[in-house]
């Protein structure tokens, strides 16, 4: 049995190993993000996602921001690790950064008062909806990204260097660029001990 979709999310895998040789445009890498945002479902299609795409030097400097966050607080002889990581996400052509709108989440608390403590949880359904949407795009037009969590760190230096709203609330950073490197063989755990199936 041939399934294209199943095909295309088997394709998204994490990759470390990226450089800047990419063959789409800014533009065509810019839409294919919003397209896969934009039809990522929400609870009561609340559209609590948002997305900062960075370019060039705005790529640049939020791994600078990453890096300059964690060597005031990683001891410098452990520091070359962290470093290196830094250097391999730098080494993408971009970044996307995702974010959560809490105004909205609030607004959907105060509306639907009865489902008031679920909005903040289907709001992290919904972003990581939007994130395995995006790696997966990303992954068909032959992109390779990972997903990265250097939040909270890193929140206050990325509103204040962008100019974001208060509200929107940083939930992961997704460097992504050529494939330099295709990422090794991936283990899966037995069916019997992720599965129950009756029929």
């Amino acid at each position: 049995m041939s399934n294209t979709f199943l095909e295309t999310i088997k394709s998204r895998r994490s990759i470390y190993a990226l450089d800047k040789n990419v063959s789409l445009s800014q533009d065509e890498i810019e839409e294919i993000i919003k397209e896969a945002v934009k039809h990522s479902p929400s609870s009561f299609n609340s559209q609590t996602s948002r997305a900062v795409i960075l370019f060039g030097e705005n790529h640049d400097k939020l791994w600078n921001i990453v890096e300059d966050t964690l060597r005031k607080i990683v001891p410098a002889e452990n520091f070359a690790s962290t470093e290196g990581k830094i250097a391999s996400f730098r080494a993408g052509y971009g970044t996307v950064l995702f974010f959560e709108d809490t105004d909205v989440i609030k607004g959907y608390q105060k509306d639907f008062a009865l489902y008031a403590e679920n909005f903040p949880i289907w709001s992290e359904q919904a972003t990581g909806i939007a994130q395995h949407s995006v790696w997966v795009a990303l992954a068909e037009a032959g992109i390779g990204a990972s997903l990265q969590h250097y939040n909270p760190l890193i929140d206050d230096a990325v509103k204040a260097e962008w100019n974001l709203p208060e509200s929107w609330n940083l939930r992961a950073q997704m460097p992504f660029g050529n494939i330099a490197a295709e990422p090794g063989e991936k283990e899966f755990m037995a069916d019997e001990d992720r599965f129950r199936i009756f029929k």
